[in-house]
C-alpha cells in the first residue's frame, strides 16, 4: 500500500493536492482512501492531507503515521513536525530550492531527499490550486504507477470548478513537476499493507464471564437500590399504549438500564415507577413507538399511569 502525506499551508491547495493524486491512482487500479486534516481554520495555516492507496480494500483510518512520501509545499513548515514518521525507505519531496543532498543533512533526514528549486521560483507568483497540482503532479511522478495522461485526466477534473484560468495553471504546473521529476520516477516504494505486520500479539488478560444472574441488571435482587425511590428523580415519564404495544418486551426490558421494565410471556410490559429515573431510554429504542413521555407533573387519567 501506498501512504503519502502533504502538508501545506491553508490556500495552498493541500486538498486538492490529495483529491487529484487519489483520483489518478484510483484511475490507474488502486483502491484509494484520501481525507484533510485541519488546524486552525485560516488562510495561511499549517494542514496536511493523507492519501492511501492499495491493491485490496483499505480498512486503515486516520492519519498517517508512517509515510512512504511526505510532501511538503511550503519550505517553512519544515521545523513544524512533517518529517515525523519517516524511515529510510521513505522519500521527502520539498518545493524548495536547497540542494537535496544539503537539505537531508541539516534535517537529518532518515529517508531519501527530492527537491525542485524550480517550482519554489514559480511558485512565488502562484497561489490557490495551483501549487497543491505541483505538489501532485511531483508525487505522481515519485510514484511512478500514474501516466502522464491520467494525471492530466485527474487535474482537470478535480479544478475544473476553479474556473478556466486557474485550471489551466494547475494542469500546466502538475504537468510540470510530473515532467521535472522524470529521473526519480518509481523512486516511493509501497509499505506493508498493515504496518503491525509481524509484531507481537499483546498480552491479554482474559476475565472469565460471570453468571447472568450476577451480571444482568435487576433492581430487584439481594444488595441493590431496591429501598431507594428513585422514580423521584423524575422530571418526565415513559407510558406504554396498549394498542400499540407489539409485545416484543425484550427490546424495552433488555435495554432499560435500571431493569424497571419487566414483561411477562405475550403480556404488555409494565414500568416500574418507583425505580425508573425516567432516561426515556425506552422511548426511543421502542419499535412500534408505542411508549410516549409525559411530563412528570402532569396529573394522572386512565390512560397515563401516576
Amino acid at each position: 500500500m501506498y501512504r503519502i502525506r502533504f502538508h501545506g499551508r491553508g490556500g495552498q491547495g493541500i486538498r486538492t493536492a490529495a483529491s487529484v493524486l487519489g483520483s489518478a491512482l484510483f484511475a490507474s487500479g488502486r483502491e484509494v482512501q484520501d481525507a484533510p486534516r485541519y488546524g486552525a481554520e485560516r488562510r495561511g495555516a499549517p494542514m496536511s492531507a493523507h492519501v492511501r492507496a492499495g491493491r485490496s480494500v483499505i480498512v486503515e483510518r486516520g492519519a498517517i503515521a508512517q509515510p512512504d512520501l511526505v510532501v511538503v509545499a511550503d519550505p517553512t513548515l519544515l521545523a513544524g513536525g512533517v518529517l515525523q514518521g519517516l524511515s529510510a525507505q521513505s522519500v521527502l519531496f520539498l518545493n524548495g530550492s536547497e540542494p537535496a543532498d544539503e537539505l537531508r543533512t541539516r534535517l537529518a533526514c532518515p529517508g531519501r531527499v527530492v527537491t525542485w528549486p524550480g517550482a519554489a521560483r514559480e511558485l512565488e507568483e502562484t497561489t490557490g490550486v495551483a501549487i497543491g497540482a505541483l505538489c501532485a503532479g511531483g508525487a505522481a511522478r515519485l510514484l511512478g504507477v500514474i501516466s502522464r495522461t491520467t494525471l492530466e485526466q485527474a487535474l482537470l477534473a478535480e479544478i475544473a470548478g476553479h474556473g478556466s484560468g486557474a485550471a489551466e495553471a494547475g494542469r500546466a504546473l502538475g504537468l510540470a513537476g510530473f515532467d521535472a521529476l522524470a529521473d526519480s520516477a518509481g523512486m516511493v516504494g509501497e509499505g506493508v499493507d498493515d504496518p503491525g505486520a509481524g509484531d507481537a500479539p499483546p498480552d491479554w488478560v482474559r476475565l472469565a464471564l460471570d453468571d447472568a444472574s450476577l451480571a444482568a441488571p435487576d433492581v430487584f435482587r439481594e444488595a441493590t437500590s431496591e429501598l431507594v425511590q428513585t422514580g423521584l428523580w423524575r422530571t418526565s415519564r415513559p407510558v406504554i399504549d396498549a394498542a400499540l404495544c407489539s409485545r416484543c418486551s425484550w427490546v424495552c426490558t433488555t435495554l432499560c438500564p435500571d431493569s424497571a421494565i419487566h414483561a411477562k410471556a405475550g403480556e404488555v410490559p409494565q414500568i416500574d415507577y418507583e425505580h425508573c429515573k425516567g432516561c426515556l431510554v425506552c422511548v426511543l429504542a421502542c419499535p412500534p413507538h408505542a411508549i410516549r413521555a409525559l411530563p412528570e407533573r402532569q396529573p394522572a387519567t386512565a390512560g397515563n399511569p401516576r
